[in-house]
């Protein structure tokens, strides 16, 4: 009896130490870890029904222009590049060709925002493009070393904004749909064309804070979002009805809130770097 206890320990003990040996499953790596909303400019429309069709007519709105730096597990990932730093020297803004579309300004530069969270470019792993409008790839010549992610449809559009995209010097991963950036649903691009031929937004799942939508252009405002009012200039207006029906479908599944990136109102409501959500 004595003997038959004896090699039951030992069996016991000779087990442990091989499971002790094996690496752990059940003890994933840490993914997203933060996420800091940058100020990447602001501006002022000219005739606001440019982007609510038969409201507001005439009258003027501000923009808020915004980019995200989120820290994950396996690198930063910057959310859109902005308005072009060299508008910060602009005393007047940079005015549009057209006064019913939107003058920019700059008051921080994404590189005096990036040096103070102690990011520097080249820390940079991804670049992700909600789409290829000045105000949204302003500064994608920064990131020379990073991957840029964006859609094949927008990256391949025959107009000076596809143009601009083609001619980066970035190693580019042109997608076609959706895609799951770091491999373990964190943060997902989400497909919502409509806007432009590519556009896409960002679903971020924060440990504290939740889910997040990151809109992009797939919806301007928030009166623009609870009266699904399409804008005149979109590219394609029934994919964007289709975008804006998706993205309440997937806030509804993932319980998320809808981050607008220029509206104002609600960008002024938010913790800005150096403060961050996580």
């Amino acid at each position: 009896m004595i003997r038959i206890s004896t090699i039951a320990a030992v069996f016991c003990l000779a087990s442990l130490s091989v499971l002790s040996s094996q690496p752990s499953y059940a003890q994933p790596k840490p993914g997203i870890e933060r996420l800091y909303i940058l100020d990447c400019g602001e501006g002022t429309a000219g005739d606001i029904s440019l982007w609510s069709p038969g409201v507001n007519v005439g009258k003027t709105m501000e923009f808020s222009v915004n980019c995200y730096l989120i820290k994950h597990a396996q690198g930063w990932l910057l959310w859109d590049t902005g308005v072009a730093d060299a508008v910060a020297a602009m005393p007047d803004g940079l005015k549009p060709p057209n006064p019913r579309m939107t003058t920019y300004r700059r008051t921080k530069t994404l590189a005096s925002q990036l040096d103070q969270l102690g990011v520097k470019p080249s820390d940079i792993k991804y670049v992700a493009l909600s789409h290829a409008h000045p105000d949204h790839i302003g500064n994608i010549k920064m990131f020379p070393q990073s991957m840029v992610l964006v859609q094949k449809a927008e990256y391949d559009w025959p107009t000076p904004f596809g143009r601009t995209l083609q001619a980066i010097e970035s190693p580019v991963n042109k997608l076609e749909g959706d895609f799951d950036v770091f491999g373990d649903g964190s943060v997902r691009l989400i497909a919502t064309p409509g806007h432009t031929p590519g556009h896409q937004s960002l679903l971020v799942k924060l440990p504290k804070t939740g889910v997040v939508l990151l809109s992009g252009d797939a919806v301007h405002f928030k009166s623009n979002w609870d009266n699904r009012r399409v804008p005149e200039n979109n590219f394609d207006k029934d994919k964007t009805a289709t975008s804006m029906q998706r993205i309440a479908d997937i806030m509804a599944e993932e319980k998320a809130q809808l981050w607008i990136n220029h509206d104002k109102a609600q960008r002024d409501s938010l913790k800005i770097a150096p403060g961050f959500y996580d």
